[in-house]
């Protein structure tokens, strides 16, 4: 082969939190690895993130005496999730519970800075082994300047997009800043730190960012080659063994070897309309024109491993988010569903799910309902009690963040529909007005007293902290009965796909014959999510990717170290 050759323990494809996670684990086992990431930039999809991990019964829960365990988190998970399967078998639940709490504490020891989203609730809180209190952590407000030349190569994530050092523990806080004490106080503690810092001339970085920077850092202070602009396109084998890649390395052609293993951690294919056809057709049918993941996410290197023999599964899942058109994204629309006088109707004019639930919940309900985009209803009681911004509010646009000030524009372009009654916001919409008038008057009558009798929004933890903690009784609640009323597209967009190869308790790839492929292991949404096609709680995937990251990594030192006893 023309070009250069490059010889490591372990070679991880893609920076995100698994691949970061799997290469400070090796370095840590005396190993050496590199990540190779096509993109010019570090942190993959969860840089992008909020940057939460769920991990059932981590050390700072321990730490703040919440109580938790394995079993715990067993259970949760066999009500959640199901019957187990082959992406989420028995084996790799237990890995998962086992090894989470062991990798926050490595990723502790080793400098990370994290800290527990206190009443952040499990998204099933009120199912067996559900946590109200919450198992997600995040990073601290970190730094970004201790990056040095580094900066600006950190993906950009979701703080970024809101102008505000916000975490995601407290972004939710920063819509209802007007409707409750505890509610401005955060909102007061965000801006105040975020000018604070620029005050300073420091470069806060928050949710994924801070996750995926801190642990930039602490690689590159360790001498972990970290290779941007290093596209893999396909996977060496040798007498069935996976040795290495072949792989564009600023232009240049290399082959680089693992010696103890390659883990393919470079994400989905959220962005290959052809894979996404292929693969959903029969039930999710979509081509990814809603996506809003990581550009980077094309699955040529999911596709390799596919030619190599590996076997799949949930390919037509993706993690599924709810979304008004982009030039509305980040404003109030993206947070209705939560609140209430606001519900969702499909193109029947009819109620179809928990609007308060799961994300990716609604998300495969949105597609059950022939995968079309659903309207989103509210009314003027909604109108006037949330800010109405694409981004969050700066110093100076105060005075834009007083709620009730729709863009005049939206309207004008007839991108939210309003009309005086529902019958006739019905015909603007193409809605049965029947049909429409029947589903708002039966969803009022429960709402009033706080009830959703059909769906039961508002009964878990979890819906009602998401909710306006201003409304009473139910912040998950409130009648739409407020003229105008007002109607706008919600799209079945995402975030990422959560189908791909799978794999054992050791993150090891499995072939058609469910027979590891030696020296292949894969995490993240490369591979068919531990948590089968449900989301659980608050960066779930982040968990799945950095838990089997770890995982990998010290399989593949305890791997050498087997093969070298006599």
């Amino acid at each position: 082969m023309a070009g250069g050759e490059e010889t490591f323990d372990v070679v991880i494809v893609g920076s995100g939190g698994g691949g970061l996670v799997a290469a400070l684990a090796a370095h840590a086992a005396g190993l050496k690895p590199v990540i190779l990431e096509k993109q010019r930039f570090v942190g993959g999809s969860t840089g992008m993130s909020g940057g939460m991990l769920w991990i059932p019964d981590n050390p700072l829960m321990k730490a703040d005496g919440i109580k938790d365990s394995y079993q715990d988190g067993l259970d949760y998970l066999q009500a959640v999730i199901g019957e187990p399967d082959e992406p989420s078998s028995a084996a790799r639940r237990d890995a998962f519970l086992v090894n989470g709490p062991r990798m926050i504490s490595f990723l502790q020891e080793q400098g990370l800075r994290l800290y527990r989203c206190a009443g952040y609730p499990d998204y099933y809180d009120n199912y067996p082994g559900g946590s109200a209190a919450g198992r997600s952590v995040e990073g601290i407000p970190w730094d970004g300047r201790q990056l040095g030349e580094w900066r600006p190569r950190v993906i950009t994530g979701l703080g970024r997009g809101v102008g505000l050092a916000v975490t995601t523990n407290e972004i939710h806080t920063l819509y209802s800043f007007t409707h409750t004490l505890s509610s401005f106080l955060v909102t007061a503690r965000v801006v105040l730190r975020t000018y604070r810092s620029r005050l300073r001339g420091r470069d806060l970085f928050t949710n994924g960012m801070s996750f995926t920077g801190q642990l930039t850092k602490i690689l590159l202070d360790r001498g972990v080659p970290i290779w941007l602009n290093t596209a893999v396109g396909e996977l060496v084998a040798d007498g069935g063994r996976v040795v290495g890649v072949r792989a564009e390395h600023n232009g240049a052609p290399m082959l680089i070897r693992g010696r103890r293993g390659v883990l393919l951690a470079a994400g989905g294919y959220e962005h290959n309309a052809e894979m996404r056809l292929k693969y959903t057709a029969a039930t999710q049918p979509s081509d990814g024109r809603w996506s809003w993941g990581n550009p980077g996410n094309t699955g040529e290197v999911l596709a390799a491993a596919i030619a190599l023999g590996a076997k799949t599964e949930y390919m037509d899942e993706a993690i599924w988010i709810l979304a008004p058109r982009r030039e509305m994204a980040g404003s109030t629309l993206t947070i209705a569903r939560n609140y209430p006088h606001a519900i969702f109707v499909n193109d029947h004019g009819k109620r179809f799910v928990n609007e308060s639930n799961s994300y990716v919940e609604v998300g495969r309900a949105m597609y059950a309902n022939d995968g079309a985009p659903c309207w989103l209803v509210f009314d003027d009681a909604y109108r006037r009690s949330v800010p109405w911004l694409n981004t969050m509010p700066r110093l100076r646009e105060i005075a834009r963040a007083i709620p009730g000030r729709i863009p005049r524009q939206w309207l004008a372009d007839g991108w939210i529909k309003q009309a005086g009654t529902l019958e006739d916001l019905a015909r603007l919409t193409d809605l049965d007005p029947q049909a429409l008038a029947d589903t708002v008057r039966r969803f009022n009558a429960g709402a009033a007293a706080g009830a959703d009798p059909d769906f039961g929004r508002g009964v878990s933890e979890y819906n009602r902290h998401l909710g306006d903690p201003g409304h009473k009784p139910n912040p998950a609640l409130g009648p739409v009965a407020d003229p105008p009323f007002c109607a706008v597209r919600i799209y079945p967009a995402d975030v990422g796909t959560m189908g791909g190869v799978i794999c054992d308790q050791h993150a090891r790839v499995l072939d058609e014959q469910n027979e590891p492929i030696p020296g292949l292991y894969a995490a993240g949404n490369m591979a068919a999510s531990v948590f089968g096609r449900t989301y659980p709680g608050a960066g779930a995937s982040v968990a799945n990717t950095t838990v089997f990251g770890y995982i990998a990594a010290l399989h593949m030192a305890a791997s050498g170290r087997e093969a070298a006893q006599p």
